[in-house]
Protein backbone atom coordinates (compact mmCIF):
# COMPACT_ATOMS: atom_id res chain seq x y z
CA UNK A 1 0.00 0.00 0.00
CA UNK A 2 1.18 3.46 -0.88
CA UNK A 3 1.40 5.15 2.45
CA UNK A 4 2.74 8.83 2.93
CA UNK A 5 3.28 9.86 6.91
CA UNK A 6 1.32 8.78 9.67
CA UNK A 7 -2.15 7.68 9.02
CA UNK A 8 -4.79 8.41 11.09
CA UNK A 9 -8.11 7.08 11.64
CA UNK A 10 -10.70 6.29 14.45
CA UNK A 11 -10.39 3.58 16.70
CA UNK A 12 -12.95 1.60 15.26
CA UNK A 13 -11.71 1.67 12.08
CA UNK A 14 -8.54 -0.65 13.39
CA UNK A 15 -9.61 -3.61 11.59
CA UNK A 16 -10.39 -1.87 8.26
CA UNK A 17 -8.76 -1.56 5.23
CA UNK A 18 -7.02 1.89 5.49
CA UNK A 19 -7.35 3.37 1.87
CA UNK A 20 -5.34 6.68 1.66
CA UNK A 21 -6.62 8.61 -1.40
CA UNK A 22 -5.87 11.92 0.05
CA UNK A 23 -3.04 13.53 1.64
CA UNK A 24 -3.26 15.47 4.65
CA UNK A 25 -6.02 17.59 5.22
CA UNK A 26 -7.87 20.12 3.21
CA UNK A 27 -8.37 22.98 6.10
CA UNK A 28 -4.98 22.21 8.41
CA UNK A 29 -5.50 24.94 10.45
CA UNK A 30 -7.29 24.13 13.95
CA UNK A 31 -5.14 25.66 16.60
CA UNK A 32 -5.15 22.52 18.66
CA UNK A 33 -4.59 19.41 15.64
CA UNK A 34 -1.19 18.52 14.87
CA UNK A 35 -2.02 15.39 12.89
CA UNK A 36 -1.05 16.97 9.63
CA UNK A 37 0.84 19.60 10.15
CA UNK A 38 3.73 17.93 8.22
CA UNK A 39 1.86 17.09 5.35
CA UNK A 40 0.66 19.25 2.38
CA UNK A 41 -2.95 18.27 1.13
CA UNK A 42 -3.71 16.67 -1.72
CA UNK A 43 -5.57 14.15 -3.88
CA UNK A 44 -3.94 11.25 -4.91
CA UNK A 45 -3.44 10.22 -8.61
CA UNK A 46 -6.16 7.31 -8.87
CA UNK A 47 -3.57 5.23 -10.50
CA UNK A 48 -1.93 5.04 -6.97
CA UNK A 49 -5.22 4.37 -5.15
CA UNK A 50 -6.16 1.76 -7.77
CA UNK A 51 -2.55 0.09 -7.21
CA UNK A 52 -3.43 -0.18 -3.94
CA UNK A 53 -7.12 -1.09 -4.33
CA UNK A 54 -5.36 -4.12 -6.83
CA UNK A 55 -3.20 -5.04 -3.31
CA UNK A 56 -6.11 -4.95 -1.04
CA UNK A 57 -8.01 -7.58 -3.16
CA UNK A 58 -4.91 -9.77 -3.32
CA UNK A 59 -4.49 -9.31 0.62
CA UNK A 60 -7.11 -7.88 2.25
CA UNK A 61 -9.82 -10.51 1.67
CA UNK A 62 -11.17 -10.96 4.88
CA UNK A 63 -11.53 -7.69 6.06
CA UNK A 64 -15.33 -6.25 5.13
CA UNK A 65 -14.58 -2.26 5.68
CA UNK A 66 -12.47 0.34 4.15
CA UNK A 67 -11.85 3.59 5.65
CA UNK A 68 -10.87 6.14 2.90
CA UNK A 69 -7.94 8.27 4.41
CA UNK A 70 -6.44 10.77 5.54
CA UNK A 71 -7.90 13.84 7.35
CA UNK A 72 -11.36 14.43 4.87
CA UNK A 73 -11.95 12.14 2.18
CA UNK A 74 -15.64 13.70 1.12
CA UNK A 75 -13.70 16.84 0.04
CA UNK A 76 -13.09 14.77 -3.46
CA UNK A 77 -15.76 16.07 -6.41
CA UNK A 78 -18.66 13.89 -6.85
CA UNK A 79 -17.84 12.05 -9.81
CA UNK A 80 -14.55 10.76 -8.77
CA UNK A 81 -15.76 9.64 -5.44
CA UNK A 82 -18.74 7.67 -7.45
CA UNK A 83 -15.61 6.34 -9.75
CA UNK A 84 -13.60 5.33 -6.51
CA UNK A 85 -17.06 3.80 -4.92
CA UNK A 86 -17.75 1.75 -7.86
CA UNK A 87 -14.19 0.25 -8.04
CA UNK A 88 -13.89 -1.00 -4.82
CA UNK A 89 -17.33 -2.22 -5.16
CA UNK A 90 -15.93 -4.53 -8.10
CA UNK A 91 -12.74 -5.15 -7.17
CA UNK A 92 -13.55 -5.78 -3.15
CA UNK A 93 -17.11 -7.70 -3.52
CA UNK A 94 -16.69 -9.39 0.27
CA UNK A 95 -16.56 -4.99 1.85
CA UNK A 96 -19.83 -4.20 3.14
CA UNK A 97 -19.13 -0.71 4.01
CA UNK A 98 -17.00 2.25 3.12
CA UNK A 99 -16.68 4.63 6.17
CA UNK A 100 -14.39 8.27 5.89
CA UNK A 101 -13.30 11.70 7.67
CA UNK A 102 -15.21 14.91 6.75
CA UNK A 103 -15.34 18.55 7.86
CA UNK A 104 -18.63 20.17 7.45
CA UNK A 105 -17.44 22.22 4.31
CA UNK A 106 -17.32 18.18 2.54
CA UNK A 107 -20.99 17.37 3.34
CA UNK A 108 -22.40 20.86 2.18
CA UNK A 109 -20.58 20.88 -1.15
CA UNK A 110 -22.71 17.55 -1.46
CA UNK A 111 -26.32 17.82 -1.63
CA UNK A 112 -28.47 15.42 -0.16
CA UNK A 113 -29.48 13.04 -3.06
CA UNK A 114 -25.01 13.17 -3.95
CA UNK A 115 -24.85 11.76 -0.45
CA UNK A 116 -27.20 9.16 -0.97
CA UNK A 117 -26.03 8.10 -4.14
CA UNK A 118 -22.97 7.83 -2.24
CA UNK A 119 -24.92 5.79 0.40
CA UNK A 120 -26.27 3.35 -2.52
CA UNK A 121 -22.56 2.55 -3.50
CA UNK A 122 -21.07 1.39 -0.01
CA UNK A 123 -20.46 4.67 2.08
CA UNK A 124 -21.89 4.04 5.44
CA UNK A 125 -20.26 6.37 8.14
CA UNK A 126 -18.96 9.92 8.28
CA UNK A 127 -16.81 10.96 10.98
CA UNK A 128 -16.93 14.83 11.76
CA UNK A 129 -15.57 16.81 14.29
CA UNK A 130 -17.66 19.03 16.23
CA UNK A 131 -15.25 19.94 19.23
CA UNK A 132 -17.66 22.69 20.20
CA UNK A 133 -20.91 23.85 19.76
CA UNK A 134 -19.50 27.25 21.36
CA UNK A 135 -19.00 29.60 18.46
CA UNK A 136 -16.43 31.53 20.31
CA UNK A 137 -14.22 28.98 20.75
CA UNK A 138 -14.53 27.36 17.72
CA UNK A 139 -13.55 30.73 16.01
CA UNK A 140 -10.60 30.99 18.66
CA UNK A 141 -9.40 27.36 17.81
CA UNK A 142 -9.76 28.28 14.12
CA UNK A 143 -12.38 25.55 13.22
CA UNK A 144 -13.11 27.41 10.14
CA UNK A 145 -16.85 26.90 10.42
CA UNK A 146 -19.50 28.28 13.15
CA UNK A 147 -21.74 26.28 14.96
CA UNK A 148 -24.51 27.07 12.65
CA UNK A 149 -22.92 25.79 9.31
CA UNK A 150 -21.47 22.24 11.45
CA UNK A 151 -25.23 21.89 12.52
CA UNK A 152 -26.60 22.26 9.22
CA UNK A 153 -23.94 19.88 7.47
CA UNK A 154 -24.83 17.31 10.60
CA UNK A 155 -28.38 17.57 9.16
CA UNK A 156 -27.74 16.63 5.87
CA UNK A 157 -25.61 13.67 6.76
CA UNK A 158 -28.63 12.44 8.66
CA UNK A 159 -31.38 13.23 5.99
CA UNK A 160 -29.02 10.95 3.49
CA UNK A 161 -29.10 8.33 5.79
CA UNK A 162 -25.51 8.11 6.72
CA UNK A 163 -24.15 7.00 10.10
CA UNK A 164 -22.68 10.40 11.79
CA UNK A 165 -20.22 9.86 14.38
CA UNK A 166 -19.77 13.42 15.73
CA UNK A 167 -16.45 14.08 17.51
CA UNK A 168 -16.51 16.84 20.90
CA UNK A 169 -13.51 17.39 22.47
CA UNK A 170 -13.42 18.28 26.53
CA UNK A 171 -11.45 21.08 27.66
CA UNK A 172 -10.93 22.79 24.32
CA UNK A 173 -12.45 26.20 25.46
CA UNK A 174 -9.93 26.38 28.46
CA UNK A 175 -10.85 27.84 31.86
CA UNK A 176 -12.89 30.73 30.93
CA UNK A 177 -15.35 29.32 28.99
CA UNK A 178 -15.83 25.64 30.22
CA UNK A 179 -19.21 25.18 31.22
CA UNK A 180 -20.31 27.86 28.07
CA UNK A 181 -18.83 25.34 25.81
CA UNK A 182 -20.29 22.35 27.17
CA UNK A 183 -23.94 23.94 26.98
CA UNK A 184 -23.69 24.95 23.61
CA UNK A 185 -22.44 21.57 22.60
CA UNK A 186 -25.36 19.84 24.23
CA UNK A 187 -27.72 22.41 22.20
CA UNK A 188 -25.37 21.59 18.69
CA UNK A 189 -25.82 17.64 19.43
CA UNK A 190 -29.13 18.23 20.57
CA UNK A 191 -30.24 20.00 16.97
CA UNK A 192 -28.00 17.09 14.55
CA UNK A 193 -29.18 14.30 16.51
CA UNK A 194 -26.16 12.02 15.10
CA UNK A 195 -25.80 8.44 15.52
CA UNK A 196 -22.85 8.28 17.29
CA UNK A 197 -21.26 11.09 19.88
CA UNK A 198 -17.49 10.34 20.78
CA UNK A 199 -15.99 12.61 23.34
CA UNK A 200 -12.14 13.33 23.82
CA UNK A 201 -10.16 15.31 25.90
CA UNK A 202 -7.90 17.51 24.80
CA UNK A 203 -3.75 16.23 24.77
CA UNK A 204 -2.05 19.56 23.95
CA UNK A 205 0.62 18.80 21.36
CA UNK A 206 3.41 20.46 20.83
CA UNK A 207 3.59 20.94 17.17
CA UNK A 208 0.61 23.22 17.23
CA UNK A 209 -0.47 27.06 17.66
CA UNK A 210 -2.42 25.95 21.32
CA UNK A 211 0.89 24.33 22.37
CA UNK A 212 2.23 28.43 22.00
CA UNK A 213 -0.68 29.47 23.56
CA UNK A 214 -0.75 27.28 26.61
CA UNK A 215 3.33 27.95 27.38
CA UNK A 216 2.32 32.12 27.15
CA UNK A 217 -0.50 31.17 29.55
CA UNK A 218 -2.88 32.39 27.20
CA UNK A 219 -4.89 29.23 26.83
CA UNK A 220 -5.02 27.04 30.41
CA UNK A 221 -6.40 23.66 30.09
CA UNK A 222 -9.71 23.11 33.11
CA UNK A 223 -8.32 21.28 36.07
CA UNK A 224 -9.18 17.42 35.76
CA UNK A 225 -11.75 17.71 38.08
CA UNK A 226 -13.35 20.68 36.07
CA UNK A 227 -13.11 18.47 33.13
CA UNK A 228 -15.20 15.59 34.71
CA UNK A 229 -17.61 19.21 35.60
CA UNK A 230 -17.27 19.91 31.88
CA UNK A 231 -18.25 16.30 30.82
CA UNK A 232 -21.33 16.11 33.31
CA UNK A 233 -22.67 19.45 31.74
CA UNK A 234 -22.96 18.33 28.45
CA UNK A 235 -24.44 15.24 29.60
CA UNK A 236 -26.87 16.99 31.78
CA UNK A 237 -27.72 19.19 28.53
CA UNK A 238 -28.17 16.19 26.11
CA UNK A 239 -31.72 15.58 24.87
CA UNK A 240 -30.72 13.12 22.44
CA UNK A 241 -33.52 10.37 20.98
CA UNK A 242 -31.40 7.61 19.59
CA UNK A 243 -27.74 7.77 20.19
CA UNK A 244 -24.77 5.78 20.65
CA UNK A 245 -21.69 7.70 23.81
CA UNK A 246 -19.01 6.67 23.55
CA UNK A 247 -15.46 8.26 25.92
CA UNK A 248 -13.46 5.27 25.79
CA UNK A 249 -10.21 7.38 23.85
CA UNK A 250 -7.17 6.33 25.29
CA UNK A 251 -7.05 10.31 26.04
CA UNK A 252 -9.90 10.18 28.85
CA UNK A 253 -9.41 9.95 32.49
CA UNK A 254 -11.92 6.78 32.77
CA UNK A 255 -14.37 5.57 29.97
CA UNK A 256 -18.34 5.37 29.10
CA UNK A 257 -19.69 3.61 26.63
CA UNK A 258 -23.56 3.17 26.16
CA UNK A 259 -26.36 4.24 24.22
CA UNK A 260 -28.59 7.73 25.33
CA UNK A 261 -30.87 8.45 26.22
CA UNK A 262 -31.10 4.94 28.09
CA UNK A 263 -27.64 5.13 29.78
CA UNK A 264 -27.95 8.92 30.30
CA UNK A 265 -28.69 8.06 34.58
CA UNK A 266 -25.63 5.43 34.65
CA UNK A 267 -23.57 8.08 33.09
CA UNK A 268 -23.71 10.68 35.04
CA UNK A 269 -23.33 8.38 38.43
CA UNK A 270 -19.79 7.46 37.29
CA UNK A 271 -18.65 11.23 36.08
CA UNK A 272 -20.67 12.06 39.80
CA UNK A 273 -17.73 9.60 41.22
CA UNK A 274 -15.29 10.52 39.53
CA UNK A 275 -15.77 13.91 40.45
CA UNK A 276 -15.75 13.28 44.22
CA UNK A 277 -12.57 10.93 43.91
CA UNK A 278 -14.22 7.59 44.23
CA UNK A 279 -13.61 6.39 41.25
CA UNK A 280 -10.01 4.51 40.06
CA UNK A 281 -8.84 7.11 36.86
CA UNK A 282 -6.32 6.50 34.34
CA UNK A 283 -3.14 7.70 35.61
CA UNK A 284 -2.08 10.67 33.07
CA UNK A 285 1.20 8.51 31.82
CA UNK A 286 -1.44 6.07 30.69
CA UNK A 287 -3.23 8.77 28.71
CA UNK A 288 -2.89 8.86 24.82
CA UNK A 289 -4.17 10.55 21.19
Amino acid sequence: MHYEGNIIRPPSEANSIILQVTVGCSHNSCTFCGAFRDKKFYIKESTIVDDDIHFAAQYCRRQTTVFLADGNALVLPQKKLVELLIKIKQKLPQVRRINLYANARDILQHSVDELRELKKLGLQRIYMGLESGHDPTLKAIAKGDDSKTIIAAGRIARDAGLFLSVTVLLGIAGIKHSLAHAKATALALNAIQPNQVAILTLMIMNNTPLYKLAESGEFTIPARNDLFIELRTLLEHLQLKRSQLQANHASNYFSLDGRLPKDKEKFLSFINDAVSGTMNLKPENQRAL
